[in-house]
């Protein structure tokens, strides 16, 4: 697999992660409650996290 295409996937995992921190800060804010919205809230922002940094060092490199 050539780097570039490589890039590619890493890439498109981050945008995926990206979707998967907004549906998941979608369900805590408005459909859960307790602690479980919570532990929803911070799975969320690590994947935002993650995803930031996944992408911010694949456009850099």
């Amino acid at each position: 697999m050539s780097p570039a295409m490589l890039k590619m996937w890493i890439s498109v995992a981050g945008m995926a992660l990206m979707f998967l921190a907004i549906m998941t800060i979608y369900l805590s804010r408005y459909k859960l409650k307790g602690i479980l919205k919570h532990i929803t809230a911070v799975m969320a922002y690590f994947f935002m996290i993650v995803a930031g940094i996944t992408l911010f060092i694949v456009f850099f490199t």
